[in-house]
């Protein structure tokens, strides 16, 4: 009833968020952290180091889920994706890897000397999520259905992040 349409869920995970990607350590509580992604179709890809301890996990119980949300006061929209992962090593990882860092870092911060060569060294392998369960959110479309507007007609009815 308030879920995305796969449209939505494609044009909101084109945008430059942060993501959070949850593994399972080996005493079963949860690793959750947050990464940098590339979406595309039903695959998930996160750049990391073969020494994380997600890539450790994904390796030994290969699961995740990732989470990708917007927190615009009023405007929430979220995404999560569960499923099978996978570690994807070698060329195709430094391939995928260079694809995920030029999403959040420009092509002249990749290409200095200082900065390029770390990120190329420490991110190593690549996760590769396939999502099989989707689950998403719009408080846009709550606010619409439940409180015909009020919540974004409100000046300052929610309190600011940060901090």
């Amino acid at each position: 009833m308030f879920e995305l349409t796969k449209d939505q869920i494609r044009e909101f995970l084109k945008g430059r968020l942060i993501a959070s990607i949850g593994t399972e350590n080996p005493d079963g509580s949860i690793h959750l952290t947050a990464v940098w992604y590339l979406h595309e179709d039903q695959f998930f890809y996160v750049a990391t180091s073969s020494r994380s301890r997600k890539a450790r996990n994904v390796a030994a119980r290969p699961k995740a889920s990732l989470m990708v949300d917007s927190r615009k006061a009023g405007c929430e929209r979220g995404v999560t994706a569960s499923g099978n992962a996978e570690i994807i090593t070698g060329e195709g990882a430094q391939e995928l890897n260079r694809r995920v860092h030029l999403r959040y870092m420009s092509a002249a911060a990749l290409s200095d000397a200082r900065i390029g060569p770390v990120f190329h060294a420490l991110d190593d392998v690549t996760i590769r999520l396939t999502a099989t369960s989707w689950i998403s959110w719009d408080t846009g479309a709550v606010d619409a259905q439940l409180f015909h507007g009020a919540l974004a007609a409100m000046p300052g009815c929610f309190l600011p992040l940060g901090d």
